[in-house]
């Protein structure tokens, strides 16, 4: 017998706003990195954070309540996945990208409507802004866009790194490398393996920083350069992760067959995207990601 009609998943996913915009300003005001240090109650908490008293309660329990927090005997602490997706003194920090979706794409899904109507960007774009410019041109707004693409591919970069062929490759470099989260989950996994990135020569310094955080400078490099004016670097396996998607499809063969240049016989070129199913319905991230670019 097939279930009554019910309105829940409905107001659930008309209201997830809600939740969402909850969880960003958690990330943005870095509750979790202050957890992480320590449990506290209430009233340290609102105190530790800046916050007024008329709704910090409210705030706290409603993290609770999304599972995103844990309170026992009236202290707040994170959660197991919280504690280590979302301290920022933890290398498994994802929480760049959620900082990105904060400060930019929240403000701009608000417009969707619009662009579903006009087929027009809803981004910098809109107001005449150049948004790859303006980044480029703001070290801390690139440092801030750097890590949210480590945020966004920490699951695939792990992925690759434990389940790829690694000791059967020397060298290795992600095209677009951005802040270094791929080859720094790689290099970790794979003592043996050298290498780096390639990208604009902006990302060099962040680049760097990322890498020496991890104690990796001796095996990784960073390799100036545009993707479609300059050489390739030469290794046994390149990457490209979130980087076809956002070109045409002359574009990506021109992209794929530099690649296949700089490759050795028997070399790899790994490529990863939030790919749509061919059917259109069961990977909803790859179809949201999709609206969203």
């Amino acid at each position: 017998m097939n279930p009554s009609p019910s309105s829940e998943n409905i107001m659930k996913l008309g209201m997830a706003f809600w939740g969402s915009k909850t969880l960003l300003s958690a990330v943005e005001l870095e509750i979790f990195t202050v957890l992480a240090r320590q449990p506290m109650g209430a009233d340290a908490l609102q105190t530790r954070l800046g916050l007024h008293p008329r709704s910090a309660r409210d705030f706290f329990d409603a993290l609770f309540s999304l599972g995103m927090l844990e309170r026992k005997n009236g202290l707040y602490t994170n959660t197991p996945d919280t504690d280590l997706f979302l301290d920022k003194a933890k290398p498994s920090y994802i929480g760049g990208f959620l900082e990105m979706a904060n400060a930019r794409l929240y403000r701009f899904w608000g417009s969707l409507t619009e662009g579903l109507k006009t087929g027009l960007p809803q981004n910098e774009a809109k107001e005449g802004g150049d948004f790859f410019g303006t980044l480029y041109a703001d070290t801390a707004k690139l440092k801030n866009f750097l890590q949210s693409m480590t945020g966004l591919s920490m699951g695939a970069s792990k992925a690759i790194a434990q389940q790829f062929p690694w000791d059967q490759y020397q060298t290795f470099f992600d095209i677009g490398s951005a802040q270094g989260g791929l080859v720094v989950q790689v290099a970790l996994a794979h003592p043996h393996i050298t290498g780096g990135g390639f990208d604009l020569s902006p990302t060099g310094q962040i680049f760097e920083e990322y890498i020496q955080s991890f104690h990796l400078k001796e095996r990784l490099q960073f390799i100036p350069g545009n993707f479609f004016t300059d050489p390739l670097p030469k290794a046994d396996v390149l990457a490209m992760g979130h980087i076809l998607h956002d070109w045409d499809l002359e574009e990506k063969k021109r992209l794929i067959g530099k690649a296949y240049d700089a490759l050795p016989e028997g070399g790899a070129l790994i490529i990863f995207e939030s790919l749509i199913d061919d059917e259109r319905r069961s990977n909803a991230f790859g179809l949201l990601m999709s609206l969203n670019m």
